[in-house]
């Protein structure tokens, strides 16, 4: 039977050995599906495909042995990881994914996207969204050296940290009705993403929005064949 799964916010980082653990094993547990699909922020941080990590060496190789056992492999920008670029994808035998991008799953128009450009009433984050999106800020931004992407990666993830401590939940929750507006404007009746932690399915005027959790004490992830879809929760 044909399965696509689904997953996002891993946040994988050195620190974190027991997220990465549980990659590898959902990886292993999985390469009779069809196809597999990272909605965004795999990484706690990307500072460019040019990282000579042993980390960045060892993810590379657990997503290359799962392309290799046959199923197909898509990778969305996060928050997080939005300088992924084609060279790490080849690396992994991965497609990258615009956000957003509609698939016919299994005869349902579904919507894939990240999510944190759904959180509209967050304007200082959609502004550095904005900013950090544009070609040549990345472009000024890879012409550094990869320990100066380190520690500006490291000073965004701490800002990004106290910003979002002093923030309402609400704000960095998605407004409903840019939901609402890309749904129809897609003309899809479900979308899927990740980003707000907060996984859950729920009505919308188009059908329904489902959300992917983030892993940490459990690892979420949507199973969908031709007569049934799921969101999964394990522990890590």
């Amino acid at each position: 039977m044909s399965r696509t799964l689904f997953i996002s916010d891993l946040h994988l980082d050195p620190v974190r050995p027991d997220v990465t653990g549980a990659l590898a094993a959902f990886l292993q547990d999985n390469t009779d599906c069809n196809t597999l699909y990272i909605l965004g922020d795999l990484f706690e941080a990307w500072v460019g495909d040019d990282d000579d990590s042993a980390f960045v060496a060892d993810t590379a190789e657990l997503l290359s042995s799962f392309t290799a056992a046959g199923p197909a492999l898509y990778l969305m920008h996060g928050n997080r990881d939005f300088l992924i670029g084609e060279t790490f994808c080849d690396r992994i035998g991965a497609g990258l994914l615009d956000d957003p991008t509609v698939i016919d799953l299994y005869g349902v128009p579904t919507l894939l996207m990240h999510g944190d450009s759904l959180c509209t009433g967050d304007a200082e984050y959609m502004a550095f969204r904005s900013t950090a999106r544009h070609p040549q800020w990345q472009a000024e931004l890879m012409a550094k050296s990869l320990a100066e992407r380190r520690a500006l990666a490291a000073q965004l993830r701490a800002a990004s940290k106290d910003a979002s401590s002093n923030k309402a939940a609400d704000i960095m929750d998605v407004t409903p009705a840019e939901v609402d507006r890309v749904m129809a404007e897609a003309g899809v009746s479900r979308l899927i993403h990740g980003h707000t932690h907060r996984p859950a399915r729920h009505r919308a005027a188009e059908g329904e929005r489902v959300v992917l959790g983030d892993w940490d004490s459990q690892g979420w992830y949507i199973e969908a064949t031709s007569s049934s879809f799921e969101l999964v929760n394990f522990a890590i």
